[in-house]
């Protein structure tokens, strides 16, 4: 080992013995739907693992291993799936979030752990993908109020940051007019005493860290730690297809299962033990593929997709840059890119969502998405020959009959015969 890397190492080890975290991930994620129906914001599945998972791990790397856990909705998904930690190099205490408030923030959300969280810690989103190197320079910086910037190109979705001389000068949740182009990542370093400031601008009325940041930075100076490290966070479902493809970069290759001759592979590619590539399929990465699956004879899967476990995939289909979770089953003869499959979806032959430009009714409003395919919710039941409109919605548990041509959305539980 280097005089660096020792360094380095031992820096690590101190850090963690005085610095802890705080993750927020009791939120529920109704701009997901139908995503998180059932399944909790932070357990949604990027590259087959949480999104939650990628904070936890970036905080391990840095040596930072006593980690405190802000739960809410379906908060049993994700204390079943992560229990105390061990199995990550870590250490996690659960805090439930009890609404009380009509409109709960980050702020109150923050403030379940006062009492329960001593001297400086960290507080990152649980529904975000993070990269160590990131908590890696906000650990190297001074001072005892530090944000995490970024800048943005749809700046209007985050808390708007504008800066002097490396110190936040302002910070505006979501403004109308665009004021800067650096946005707040929604990850900070803060000491104990921000408890007394959320408690201050709470019994005002304000229940979020962009009003707690406000009340700061007159008293005392708030650093700015800008970053181009990987950072990404998921607001809508088309999100998801973004956020898959910035974390499937850093996945490599590994093998496993059986995989038959024919089968062509290049670049980055994952597959899981028991999962069975059967011959002429055609697989160019970064693509993963999780355990348990059968796919083909030949089908082609093209970058940015992941592929759950216990999947099913039926010979002559194509999937390019879409996220299938786990236990979907697909057709023979299928055409699906840039699109999002929920958890248990059964859909038969020749189902065709490509992709384009699309406008999504998303609660009555539309948002403009470069290129969309479908968004099919949990437990949905599609026929066969059934084409979907770019950008359409398909709720939880509905059921889409034969030949069924779908051009705008579908509210969960309905039937389409």
């Amino acid at each position: 080992m280097s005089t660096q890397t020792f360094y380095r190492h031992a820096f690590v080890r101190s850090i963690g013995d005085y610095l802890k975290a705080v993750i927020l991930a009791a939120g529920e994620g109704t701009r997901l739907r139908p995503f998180t129906t059932s399944e909790p914001k932070p357990m949604i599945p990027i590259a087959n693992r949480p999104i939650l998972e990628s904070a936890i791990q970036a905080l391990a790397k840095n040596g930072i291993t006593e980690i405190t856990i802000v739960v809410g909705y379906k908060k049993e998904r994700i204390m079943t799936h992560f229990q105390d930690g061990k199995s990550l190099g870590v250490k996690i205490n659960y805090v439930e979030q009890k609404k009380r408030v009509a409109k709960a923030g980050t702020a109150y959300a923050l403030s379940m752990v006062k009492g329960k969280v001593k001297g400086d810690f960290l507080l990152l989103p649980g529904d975000n993908i993070i990269s160590p190197s990131l908590i890696g320079d906000l650990i190297a910086k001074n001072g005892k109020y530090r944000i995490v910037i970024t800048e943005s190109e749809s700046p209007s979705k985050y808390g708007v940051v504008e800066l002097s001389g490396g110190y936040v000068k302002n910070i505006v949740e979501k403004p109308e007019r665009i004021i800067s182009n650096l946005i707040s990542t929604g990850i900070y370093k803060f000491s104990d005493d921000i408890f007394k400031i959320i408690d201050k601008v709470m019994k005002s009325g304000k229940y979020d860290l962009t009003s707690v940041i406000q009340a700061i930075i007159p008293e005392t100076k708030v650093t700015a730690v800008k970053t181009s490290k990987v950072w990404s966070d998921v607001v809508y479902p088309w999100d998801i297809l973004e956020m898959n493809a910035v974390a499937l970069r850093k996945c490599g290759t590994k093998t496993s299962g059986r995989i038959d001759k024919g089968v062509t592979i290049k670049g980055p590619v994952t597959i899981g033990e028991g999962t069975i590539i059967r011959s002429g399929t055609y697989i160019l990465g970064p693509v993963i593929i999780g355990e348990g699956c059968e796919i083909g004879p030949s089908v082609c899967i093209y970058p940015s997709t992941s592929i759950g476990d216990n999947v099913g995939i039926g010979p002559f289909t194509v999937l390019e840059n879409s996220v299938l979770m786990d236990d979907v089953q697909l057709g023979s003869g299928s055409n699906i890119s840039h699109s999002v499959i929920g958890e248990g979806v059964e859909i038969a032959s020749q189902f065709c969502a490509t992709e384009a430009k699309a406008h999504v009714n998303l609660d009555d409003e539309y948002k403009k998405v470069e290129r969309l395919g479908v968004l099919v919710g949990e437990k949905t039941v599609i026929g066969s020959q059934v084409s979907t409109k770019p950008g359409v919605i398909i709720g939880s548990g509905c059921k889409v009959g034969h030949h069924s041509k779908i051009d705008s959305n579908i509210e969960s539980k309905t039937k389409v015969m």
